[in-house]
């Protein structure tokens, strides 16, 4: 074979078999992944229209709001991110970041991108900004939106949101969050926090695979969003907006999506059957299972994975009094390789574990406790086998600590 050619295999996807203890994506609910392999109907079909409606009401229950539009965008989480800053921001419109984490870059280049005046505010890796902070920074640059993480999984650390919607509202702006890691693990109420669009993903504590983006909307967003509609010429009947203005991408249009979900049933896009039946099992299960037990579960087992690691006799990185529930920054010890300790988990045991961005980079590892493996057994089976890696590398750990630790925390949780 000439040398460069890509040899294909006739064989069938056979993925080996992982323990994903990362900051996600983790193992899909097998609950989740049965749903997608459901055969396929047409997108206007009365079954199909019917389950679109129903992962509306399901999301509603998830976000915790009462917004009619609440939707799935078709794509990964970002995909979502994209959907909500592209139809929120007309070009010149001042947007302020304040950036905490990798993540928070990613929306000042998406704002950029669309062409909005981008004012940035940054705090250390590890820490989150005050209310008072985000305040005087909305005095100094009177943006039209707010645009910031809720947790960021490169440091592990959730920003606090639940009184910033209050300054938002009296100053007038849009506030908008990225949700993305922390739905469904640590507690998030988009209407008793004043949010006017949140975007998410299924890959983290949703328990799903990555591909689509729930995402809600406020009146006052829709009112934004609606401003700039302008149908596109092959669809568009009498009377239907053009806008000389329109939003600067047609399948992120949320004017048109809105649509599409809605009772006109817009012919914008073909609706990815699969993902929605994916989406709405994730959103079924979390509401079947209840938001406040689901986030409890994220709590406990993440507490017990914290403990774990400290037992070890490993530290932690970042604020631990606002450490996202379900994920943990691990600082590798001296002397120990960190990609090289992550390979001996995945060959060895098959678990995988993540390493980190930035300044974070080689410095930290990132262990998940999130959706369907926010569990016991998983908790225990990777503080043990962490602590045989460890070992073999010549770290110094606590023999039996983190498993011991870990099992202190259920041991409490179940006296309590």
């Amino acid at each position: 074979m000439p040398k460069g050619e890509t040899v294909i295999s006739s064989l069938p996807i056979n993925p080996p078999s992982r323990l994903l203890m990362g900051p996600g994506p983790v193992n899909a609910d097998p609950r989740v992944l049965r749903a997608m392999s459901a055969q396929l109907v047409g997108q206007y079909d009365p079954s199909m229209t019917a389950y679109m409606n129903e992962t509306m009401e399901l999301y509603r229950g998830v976000f915790e709001t009462a917004n009619e539009q609440t939707v799935l965008i078709d794509g990964t989480s970002r995909a979502g991110i994209e959907a909500a800053l592209v139809s929120l921001i007309s070009p010149g419109d001042r947007v302020l970041v304040p950036i905490f984490g990798r993540f928070g870059h990613l929306l000042r280049e998406i704002a950029e991108r669309a062409g909005a005046e981008v004012h940035v505010r940054e705090i250390e890796w590890g820490t989150v900004f005050t209310p008072a902070q985000i305040e005087q920074a909305i005095r100094e640059t009177k943006p039209a939106l707010l645009a910031i993480v809720h947790g960021d999984t490169s440091t592990t650390v959730a920003q606090p949101l639940d009184e910033l919607g209050e300054i938002c509202a009296r100053h007038g702006v849009l506030f908008y969050t990225d949700v993305t890691a922390s739905l469904a693990g640590n507690t998030f109420q988009a209407d008793a926090w004043g949010l006017d669009a949140v975007t998410a993903g299924l890959q983290k504590c949703l328990g799903g695979p990555s591909g689509s983006a729930p995402a809600t909307f406020s009146p006052r967003a829709v009112e934004v969003i609606n401003a700039r509609k302008s149908i596109e010429a092959g669809i568009r009947e009498a009377g239907d907006a053009v806008n000389a203005h329109p939003i600067r991408s047609n399948y992120f249009d949320l004017s048109m999506i809105f649509d599409y979900w809605g009772p006109k049933r817009l012919n914008h896009h073909t609706e990815a059957t699969t993902m929605l039946y994916g989406a709405r099992e994730c959103a079924r299960l979390l509401v079947d299972e209840g938001m406040d037990v689901a986030v409890e579960r994220h709590r406990l087992h993440g507490a017990a994975m914290l403990a774990g690691v400290q037992g070890l006799g490993l530290s932690v990185f970042g604020d631990l009094d606002h450490r996202m529930n379900n994920v943990v920054a691990v600082r590798i010890p001296d002397g120990v390789t960190g990609d090289a300790v992550r390979g001996e988990l995945l060959n060895d045991f098959g678990i995988e574990i993540g390493t980190s961005f930035g300044p974070l980079h080689g410095k930290v590892w990132r262990i998940g406790t999130m959706g369907y493996n926010a569990r016991k057994d998983t908790v225990l089976t990777t503080l043990a086998a962490l602590e045989a890696v460890l070992r073999r590398a010549g770290a110094r750990v606590t023999g039996g600590g983190g498993v011991g630790a870990a099992y202190e925390i259920y041991q409490d949780a179940a006296g309590a």
